[in-house]
């Protein structure tokens, strides 16, 4: 048996606390995991980030770099938009129309040297002549327009004679006898190409053509009178 002392003052009996819920599984716990999970994320994905930013170019390694200049291509050399183009002599037509050389010009001998001259080409040539005409300057060579195979024979003289004017031959046509005897291409050699052969024909075309004077200046004559 035991006796309490009635007036003793009464201690009060402490309530029971729940443990507070650790890292282990406990929500605080999880919440924090969850953050440090977060930020760990976003801190990887920045320093990745850097590293492929900067990687090639922070490194001082080879960057690979474009060519800006345009390669030639196949149909024309084109560089930096400058294109070159190749241009081609046609052939020279010798075959189909015989050719005759008349000498208009009064310059003896001059017929048949040109007519060596062509054959040299391989133009089909008849016996050189006279022409009615004299004191012609300029050559012509004229055609048969009868002649299918004339006007390409004759443009192909007149280009080997260095650019010549072409025409029709006229009826009759002029040179001695008023006939050409089947030849179908006629050269009236005028004094311009009298006793000249083809090279000095086509080197005359050839040769550059001076440029004009645009300094301001009067120009003067060199024929004029020294009297004045």
């Amino acid at each position: 048996m035991t006796y309490e002392d009635p007036n003793a003052p009464v201690t009060p009996t402490p309530s029971r606390r729940s443990p507070r819920q650790g890292v282990g599984g406990s929500p605080m716990g999880s919440t924090i995991s969850i953050v440090l999970a977060v930020v760990a994320v976003v801190v990887g994905f920045l320093i990745l980030n850097n590293i492929i930013d900067d990687g090639p170019s922070a490194g001082g390694g080879d960057v690979a770099s474009t060519d800006s200049t345009p390669e030639n291509t196949a149909t024309g050399n084109s560089v930096l938009g400058n294109t070159t183009t190749s241009t081609t002599t046609p052939a020279l037509v010798t075959a189909g129309a015989t050719v005759v050389v008349a000498n208009a010009s009064g310059v003896k001998g001059s017929a048949a040297g040109m007519t060596i001259e062509l054959a040299t080409l391989g133009f089909v040539m008849a016996e050189a002549t006279n022409s009615t005409q004299t004191g012609l300057v300029a050559s012509i060579v004229h055609y048969d327009a009868s002649n299918a195979a004339a006007l390409a024979v004759a443009e192909s003289v007149a280009r080997s004679m260095g650019g010549v004017t072409v025409e029709v031959v006229p009826t009759p046509p002029p040179v001695d006898g008023q006939s050409l005897n089947g030849a179908g291409v006629l050269v009236l050699l005028g004094t311009d190409q009298a006793d000249k052969t083809i090279a000095q024909m086509t080197a005359a075309v050839a040769a550059p053509t001076p440029a004009p004077d645009v300094s301001g200046g009067t120009p003067t004559d060199s024929t004029a009178d020294s009297t004045g």
